[in-house]
């Protein structure tokens, strides 16, 4: 992207709080990695319990944003947008899919 998009990006910490059993979250909350292992960790109504899913401390109610994903040793995964009442609980039902797997963008 060239560097007039820079004027829209913004930094997205992870939130401990919402993540998967499964998922590890950096000390920085700027890294997710999924360890197959589930922690020991309590349920509360922000954290996903079936979907390895976590999502950012950050609220937008308007605007343009940009921001870099860097993904390293999965061939599937999945990046979104979602509202803050998205269901944590059972499987989730998207609504609309930003993008999946590297180049493929679904709407």
């Amino acid at each position: 992207l060239s560097p007039s998009n820079w004027v829209f990006a913004v930094d997205v910490t992870l939130d401990p709080d919402t993540a998967h059993r499964d998922l590890v979250l950096s000390s920085d909350g700027k890294q997710v990695y999924d360890t197959n292992v589930t922690k020991d960790l309590p349920m509360t109504s922000q954290r996903f319990d079936t979907c390895a899913s976590v999502v950012g401390k950050e609220t937008f109610s308007s605007g343009k944003f940009y921001f870099e994903v860097l993904v390293k040793g999965k061939t599937d995964w999945t990046i979104g947008v979602a509202t803050e009442s998205i269901e944590r609980k059972g499987e989730l039902t998207l609504k609309l899919w930003i993008a999946y797997k590297p180049r493929s963008w679904i709407g």
